[in-house]
């Protein structure tokens, strides 16, 4: 029998009581729990595929940071979707489909994006998409300023952040400054907007002289917007999510943008976006309590890679990570930018558990590694022949580290085809089971392929 416990609470002046079965509590927290997918490296690791395929049984897909800097791709029945602001579950025609006060919105791009799917075959999708009142805007001229700081940085020290352009980085700079506008703000008296649009425009302006911005031909299309498309989408984001938890059970899926090492805090800083893109974001970037985070899926990519400039211990700038870029055809979503290959590099995904708590992972693209006859996997750092005990927040530290490697044998045929765990050779399962070893967390996906079919659950 379970104890009944008495629960008093503060109701209109009065005391009050009601009573709940233990059972009752226990069911309740465990039913309404968020599930998170994030990413583990820096990015890229195939977080698209993971969140489809957990949207499908999803009553809500909700992204909760960063902006149209992500880029994940899904494939369905071979049409190939880019995602950007959207969240990937969309496509699933009965899930509602949440952009969290902590994502920062390039209307335009927005629009474009949904357009672009449209004509893939994408439908429905202004039917159930919702965005938070609270979440900040990018306008074109964040974009401006992203790029021309990056010219700046490239003169003056002559390195950039290697950022995707656009605008991110400026618009959360505006939002931490207190001098930005959010979606609320659009809905509003739109001479209120105006007005405080041009006096955001022109505090860049004074910063950047050479800066050219049309207010008011961005001001007409941002009017367009809000009367033709946006106001229907926008809701009160904390009520919305308020609502979905304490309601008739649903199952909610959020699904992280960039990933650990990327992190604004956590990351290989400065060399990061700028956004929480760890398991704290979910509760600012959505408006709910930590209480209601359950289930968090790390996705780990096979191997490890690496957009833009910064530290990278595991690269490998030869034949090896040649290979790597071509069968993994790593080319960047948002930029198309080459990316650079290296080893799956341990420290780094162990790093991301720390922050995160994964409960399982999901470990991505195994069978590019199909080829090789050896792989190798970083297990651990040294600096100057001293073993570092963490994961150094310093970049200039992080650039000097020498990786100690396992070799683990290849299996040189193809993991295309293999369905379950016991399908993979006998090579293959070791790899994996090295990997949760030294993790001590268990790999509950492992992906072979680029179609939903092609994700195998090990349990």
């Amino acid at each position: 029998m379970h104890k009944t416990r008495q629960v008093f609470f503060l109701k209109q002046g009065t005391f009050g009581k009601m009573c709940f079965t233990f059972t009752d509590l226990v069911c309740r927290n465990l039913c309404k729990r968020l599930t998170v997918v994030l990413g583990a490296q820096w990015g890229d690791e195939g977080k698209g595929k993971v969140v489809d395929l957990l949207a499908m049984d999803a009553d809500i897909v909700c992204r909760c940071q960063g902006g149209n800097n992500a880029g994940h791709t899904v494939v369905v029945d071979s049409v190939e979707y880019d995602f950007h602001l959207l969240p990937s579950g969309v496509l699933n025609k009965k899930a509602v489909s949440f952009i969290g006060n902590g994502v920062v919105i390039h209307l335009p791009g927005l629009f474009e994006e949904a357009e672009k799917n449209l004509q893939k075959g994408l439908q429905g999708w202004e039917d159930r998409l919702k965005i938070s009142d609270r979440a900040h805007i990018v306008f074109n001229f964040h974009q401006a300023v992203d790029g021309i700081q990056e010219q700046q940085r490239q003169q003056q020290a002559g390195k950039n952040l290697g950022t995707t352009k656009k605008g991110i980085g400026p618009a959360y700079s505006s939002k931490a400054a207190r001098n930005g506008l959010r979606v609320c703000d659009l809905l509003s008296d739109f001479s209120i907007f105006e007005e405080k649009f041009r006096v955001l425009a022109g505090h860049f302006q004074t910063m950047y002289p050479n800066l050219n911005i049309d207010a008011d031909a961005e001001l007409e299309h941002l009017k367009v917007m809000n009367s033709c498309w946006l106001r229907p989408l926008v809701v009160d984001g904390v009520y919305f999510m308020h609502k979905a938890l304490t309601g008739p059970n649903k199952k909610i899926l959020v699904e992280g943008a960039n990933a650990a090492l990327l992190d604004i805090d956590f990351g290989t800083y400065p060399f990061v976006t700028s956004s929480n893109c760890t398991v704290g974001g979910v509760c600012t970037g959505l408006g709910v309590p930590p209480s209601h985070v359950g289930r968090v899926y790390g996705v780990v990519k096979a191997y490890t890679t690496r957009v833009g400039v910064g530290a990278f211990p595991t690269e490998q700038d030869n034949a090896v990570g040649d290979l790597l870029q071509s069968r993994g055809r790593e080319f960047g979503v948002t930029t198309g930018r080459k990316r650079r290959c290296g080893w799956l590099d341990l420290v780094l995904v162990r790093y991301a558990h720390m922050i995160n708590g994964f409960t399982a992972i999901a470990l991505t693209k195994l069978d590019i590694l199909d080829t090789l006859p050896e792989i190798k996997v970083g297990v651990a750092y040294t600096v100057d022949d001293k073993p570092l005990p963490s994961f150094p927040a310093n970049m200039d530290v992080l650039t000097k580290v020498s990786v100690t490697y396992e070799t683990l044998p290849g299996w040189c045929c193809s993991t295309e085809g293999a369905r379950s765990f016991d399908d993979l050779p006998p090579q293959a399962q070791a790899y994996i089971r090295f990997i949760e070893n030294v993790l001590q967390v268990p790999v509950k996906w492992v992906g072979v392929g680029k179609s939903r079919e092609s994700m195998i659950k090990l349990f």
